[in-house]
């Protein structure tokens, strides 16, 4: 794997809150009841300077939002159904726009952010994906303009992790190389919905060249 200018490079902490957390409405695997198991390696990374511009998403849900079962009588959690003419999970309420479990967790050195970029807000479309809404009812994902911004920032490459590997995180990843960045997914540093999904979602990532890597990996990759 060869290096990147870390220089041109952004670090994208992905959905880093309470919501996707133990204790949370819709949490990750792996770490029950330990959020800090969650927080504390993404702190460390975003406290070692490694990525001058650093850069959160956070899933912001309006009430009432398309993606969320109770919108939907007499449909169930995690059940699957068309919305927009595409796939959509149901999701239990998260996230809801101004509760303490959407915010950007506590613990995390927020500070060192160059922006925070929300997603979800509209109503009618989910949003797994920083770059982009899923499908709208017009059949369009709209963007959220992140990439433009990395765009007039000067990066070409951005190294992503957080929450949760197998949904915003990967959307996220796979989205990045079709905004014609290089894209690497640190895979100790995400957590998973579902683990069982890990060999699937390794699998996609790897066919859209997202490059996985590991946290201790990119001291070396970053080229100065």
């Amino acid at each position: 794997m060869t290096q990147f200018d870390a220089e041109r490079t952004a670090l994208l902490v992905i959905d880093m809150q309470p919501d996707f957390m133990p204790g949370g409405a819709l949490p990750v695997q792996g770490a029950a009841g330990h959020n800090e198991r969650l927080v504390g390696p993404v702190r460390d990374l975003m406290d070692a300077e490694l990525f001058p511009v650093q850069i959160a998403t956070q899933d912001w849900h309006p009430a009432g939002h398309v993606s969320f079962a109770s919108t939907h009588p007499g449909r169930d959690i995690f059940e699957r159904i068309e919305v927009n003419g595409d796939d959509q999970t149901l999701w239990p309420d998260h996230c809801l726009q101004g509760s303490a479990a959407a915010e950007l967790h506590p613990d995390l050195p927020l500070h060192r952010l160059a922006a925070v970029v929300r997603k979800g807000m509209d109503p009618q479309a989910d949003s797994y994906s920083g770059f982009r809404n899923n499908w709208g009812p017009d059949g369009r994902r709209a963007p959220t303009g992140l990439a433009g911004y990395l765009h007039e920032r000067g990066i070409d490459s951005v190294v992503c992790c957080g929450l949760a590997r197998d949904v915003c995180v990967k959307w996220t990843a796979e989205d990045a190389v079709a905004a014609g960045l290089r894209s690497l997914l640190v895979w100790d540093l995400t957590w998973p919905v579902d683990a069982g999904n890990d060999q699937a979602t390794r699998a996609e990532l790897e066919a859209e060249t997202v490059e996985i890597v590991t946290r201790d990996a990119l001291p070396e990759l970053a080229a100065r």
